[in-house]
């Protein structure tokens, strides 16, 4: 069974810019204090505040449970850092490296401090199981944030790749490209839609001439965003089918009765552009 020792605050505390001092020259030999993407001011300031809250942390005991009330501050202080490390371009090894070169110099200063070779055992163990766990959690941190951040640059990229074009007035064109899944369906949905209650838009044009293939989810995903369109008021004009496209969608027994088609976008516009005349003049 591992040996836990009680950890002297005061230690820390007394020596705490000698500690301070020792982490920072560590890091920065070994090139981790900063780069262009964080100044060695901040790297400073970012490891004054760790050493703080680690004492702060110690005062508190609970030493085996990081997740203690104790070290609430200090968990705080690690997502935030992590957050901005990943922000900025760091990798995981490179934010956890942070924590873990804290142990040199303070390893030092037990040997120097130990009153005996048991004492610093237990010392030693008791640290490098406290230090663990914050660069532990700092690493689960950071993946947490890079999990954040690709999933907004994924939704970015699907908003991106459905761009509402307003074609004429009441007219509205989404030019589809790529494959249609059902996340990328409920964004054109929940785009088109948004941009036909701005524009009090009564046509819409979805243009399939990018879409590599049609099969039956596909198909799906189309008939769901033509119903929510009419749910909103608005006509639907599907453009864009090729005739291996319209084979296709023929041998796997698709209905698209109802849904008015058109081989490419010139047309579907031009239908469009006569039924806003028509329209115009049914109202006068």
């Amino acid at each position: 069974m591992p040996v836990y020792a009680s950890v002297d605050s005061e230690l820390i505390r007394s020596h705490e810019q000698e500690l301070l001092r020792l982490w920072l020259e560590n890091l920065k030999s070994s090139g981790r204090s900063g780069d262009q993407r964080t100044k060695a001011a901040e790297v400073e300031q970012q490891a004054k505040e760790f050493l703080n809250l680690v004492i702060k942390g110690i005062q508190g005991g609970n030493l085996q449970d990081l997740q203690a009330d104790n070290w609430a501050q200090l968990r705080a202080f690690l997502e935030n850092f992590s957050r901005d490390r990943a922000q900025k371009g760091f990798t995981s090894d490179q934010t956890a490296t942070f924590i873990f070169s804290f142990k040199k110099g303070l390893f030092d200063l037990l040997k120097k401090t130990a009153k005996d070779a048991d004492s610093l055992v237990a010392q030693l163990w008791t640290w490098t199981e406290l230090i663990d766990s914050l660069g532990l959690h700092t690493f689960n941190a950071f993946q947490r944030t890079r999990e954040e951040v690709i999933q907004r640059q994924h939704t970015d990229m699907l908003e991106l790749s459905t761009p509402v074009i307003k074609l004429w007035d009441g007219v509205l064109a989404l030019p589809m490209i790529g494959v249609l899944d059902s996340a990328r369906t409920q964004v054109v949905m929940e785009t088109l839609l948004q941009r036909i209650v701005e524009t009090g838009s009564h046509i819409a044009i979805l243009d399939i001439t990018g879409v590599p293939t049609v099969d039956t989810l596909v198909a799906q995903h189309l008939m769901k965003t033509v119903t929510a369109i009419r749910l909103m008021g608005a006509e639907c004009i599907v453009s864009g089918i090729r005739p291996q496209i319209a084979q296709t969608i023929v041998h796997l027994g698709v209905d698209l009765a109802g849904i008015t088609t058109k081989a490419n976008l010139a047309d579907a516009l031009a239908l469009a552009m006569k039924r806003s005349a028509d329209a115009m003049v049914t109202a006068n």
